[in-house]
């Protein structure tokens, strides 16, 4: 794996430039191909004025399910102005967080919820139970890897389930809001039942988010390593520095407690429809490299009461929205994964007080985390039979 996967950041275009495993993702300007010879720059002028302008005016950039959608360049259109008025929708324009589609108000609410699930009390305390009570079989932890862009709430989330736990918000992972990652370095995170007590059998593992219109220092190699356990807490992601033997602190041979059991891909529902063009091949081709060291995935679909009035007001509402059933089917495109995988979260932000709804919501994620995290240790633990409780 070392030898075949080049160690160059995901940054931008999040081309990982692997020639041999991972093929580069196409530039928006690269279809179709326009030749430069003579008379190129004549033909050039034709793209602004006509399908460009109309697509960004009419339409969401990226349409899913299945593969992104292509910017509309005649084959007459040249490729200069075409490159520049593709970029000319910058990365800061295409994250914003106001959502490009809108769904009428009355179909804002389904009749009934579309996944079950209890708001009360009860189930609160429930799940708390359940989660604190988890051990794997292996009388350790589950570290899950949480994986995903820059500012979809990979952070937060982390913040938001110990505030839970806490019985008050708290903010214990360092949240940013500039669109450069806040997280530099690898971070794991124990998930305390309470304040004081001793730690759940659950990590949240924290890295630097992907992309971002910058270099960020993360490689494919970069994320095996961690997910293989080679790579010390701590431990600072640098473009010119990729983890190797080398490195310090480097775990040459890591034992099922340093390696990650589970990642968690998280994306932000606002912005799903305007990701980079190359997001949906490097977290697909992310997934098959995961998978093959038998490492399940699932993914949290963040800051869906900015996407849907009734959810902001009521986060019970959250399996009644077709709005939100919508764009989990477009995640689910965005990342080659079955909507069943999916669940929908809102994070902590700007509330001082907790809510319920929330709370339920944040914990019925953890415990979604968990149930495949344990198909982990059933895999590669013979012996298992099911999770430790206390």
């Amino acid at each position: 794996m070392q030898e075949n996967i080049s160690k160059v950041g995901i940054f931008g275009g999040f081309s990982f430039d692997t020639p041999k495993l991972l093929p580069t993702a196409p530039s928006t300007s690269a279809k179709p191909a326009v030749s430069m010879s003579a008379g190129a720059k004549d033909a050039i002028s034709t793209l602004t004025d006509n399908s460009l302008t109309e697509k960004r005016e009419k339409k969401p950039l990226f349409t899913f399910p299945g593969a992104l959608a292509k910017p509309a360049i005649s084959p007459a259109a040249g490729a200069k102005d075409a490159l520049s008025t593709v970029t000319d929708v910058s990365l800061t324009e295409r994250m914003e967080t106001k959502p490009l589609f809108a769904f009428p108000a009355a179909q804002q609410k389904l009749e009934s919820q579309w996944r079950d699930m209890e708001w009360t009390e009860e189930q609160k305390t429930s799940l708390m139970k359940t989660i604190s009570s988890y051990r794997p079989i292996c009388h350790e932890v589950t570290q899950v890897l949480l994986l995903g862009p820059v500012g979809s709430g990979k952070s937060s989330f982390i913040s938001s389930v110990q505030s839970v736990f806490n019985g008050r918000v708290t903010n214990r992972a360092m949240v940013g809001s500039s669109l450069t990652s806040f997280t530099k370095k690898l971070q794991s995170f124990h998930i305390h039942s309470q304040k004081g007590k001793d730690p759940t059998g659950l990590v949240l593992c924290d890295v630097v988010g992907l992309g971002g219109g910058e270099m960020t220092g993360l490689t494919l190699y970069d994320i095996l390593s961690v997910i293989k356990g080679h790579v010390p807490e701590g431990h600072k992601f640098s473009p010119d520095q990729p983890v190797r033997s080398e490195t310090v602190g480097y775990v040459k041979k890591p034992s099922l407690k340093d390696k990650i059991h589970c990642v968690a891909f998280v994306v932000d529902a606002s912005k799903v429809l305007t990701y980079p063009k190359g997001f949906s091949s490097t977290f697909q081709q992310l997934r098959e490299h995961i998978s093959e060291l038998g490492v399940h995935q699932v993914a949290l679909l963040t800051h869906v009461d900015q996407i849907c009035p009734e959810t902001a007001n009521d986060v019970a509402k959250v399996y009644k929205s077709h709005i939100i059933r919508e764009m989990m089917s477009k995640a689910g495109a965005l990342l080659g994964m079955s909507t069943s995988y999916i669940v929908p979260v809102k994070n902590y932000s700007s509330e001082l007080d907790l809510d319920a709804s929330t709370d339920v919501l944040l914990l019925s994620a953890v415990d979604h985390i968990l149930q495949y995290a344990e198909l982990y240790f059933q895999d590669n633990i013979p012996q298992h039979t099911g999770p430790k409780i206390d």
